[in-house]
Parts: C-alpha cells; sequence; structure tokens
C-alpha cells in the first residue's frame, strides 16, 4: 500500500457522521493536509529563521534580502513540494486534468500564494513591527482562502464547467 493511501485512510478515519453532512470529503481532506503541510511551513520557517538566517541579510549585489523573506525563500519551496503530493494524491484525487497540467497551475496557483505572503510579510515584518516568525501565521491565514478556491477550481479542477 503506498504513503498517500495510508494517509487518505487515516484522514478519513476523522471523517465522521456528523462533518459528513455540513463538509464534502474532498474540502475536509484539503483542510487536514493543508493544516498539515501549513504546521510543516510553520515549524520549518521558525527554525529556518532562527537557526539557519539567525537575523541574517543577505546581499545579492543588486538587492538586499531581509531575513524573514530569505526564510520564506529558503522555506517555500519544500512546502510547496509537500504541497502539491498531497492535493494531488490525497485530496483532489478524481481530478481528470494530467499531472503536469495540474503541476503547472499548481506553479500558477502558488506564485499567487507566494505574492501574497511576501506583500503581507513585508507589511506586517517591515510596517507593523511584528516578530516575523508570529506575522507568518496570520499571514497564512490571510492566504488559506485563496489557495483553498484556486486548489478546487483551478489547478485541481474535479467539475467540468456547465455550458449554457
Amino acid at each position: 500500500m503506498g504513503v498517500a493511501k495510508v494517509i487518505t485512510r487515516f484522514i478519513d478515519w476523522f471523517y465522521i457522521a456528523p462533518l459528513r453532512r455540513w463538509v464534502p470529503r474532498e474540502t475536509f481532506r484539503y483542510a487536514l493536509c493543508g493544516g498539515l503541510n501549513m504546521l510543516l511551513m510553520w515549524v520549518l520557517y521558525y527554525v529556518l529563521y532562527r537557526f539557519v538566517v539567525a537575523g541574517r541579510y543577505l546581499d545579492l549585489g543588486v538587492a538586499v534580502m531581509s531575513p524573514h523573506i530569505l526564510t520564506l525563500c529558503i522555506q517555500f519551496p519544500i512546502t510547496f513540494f509537500t504541497g502539491f503530493w498531497l492535493n494531488r494524491y490525497v485530496t483532489f484525487t478524481l481530478s481528470p486534468l494530467r499531472g503536469r497540467t495540474q503541476l503547472v497551475r499548481y506553479v500558477l496557483q502558488t506564485a499567487g500564494s507566494f505574492l501574497l505572503n511576501y506583500l503581507l510579510l513585508k507589511l506586517f515584518v517591515e510596517v507593523c513591527h511584528i516578530y516575523a516568525p508570529v506575522a507568518k501565521p496570520i499571514v497564512d491565514a490571510a492566504v488559506i482562502l485563496y489557495s483553498y478556491l484556486a486548489a478546487r477550481f483551478f489547478t485541481f479542477r474535479t467539475h467540468r464547467a456547465r455550458r449554457r
């Protein structure tokens, strides 16, 4: 049995009768997979920010990257791949789209997420002066709705649009 099947069965075990009335299975799986990936993102962000980047700026010659943005640039590719894998093989398994199409769309979706993350981190850390590891979960809360809607109706579209 594959890893995706094990994860799917584990998640579905928590999909109890009262939830079934209000929350579609796909949405429930997305919430749990997204929650796991977000938890990984927060832990990675904190560890990288605190111990790897450790307050250092990165001088690129033409620009200087601040510690909170440098940390985001290191953490983001890791959680990009875990997020894509979970969405493709656990959440949106009924998608009729080919894997390559999903990947290209996921790149576009996460580019939007990255841009929102970047802009909101700049706002919260540099303008509002919120400690970066505290600002990151606040930023992520603002990006969740965008990410779900983009995944559901664009990246891993599971329903064909009806023609009138």
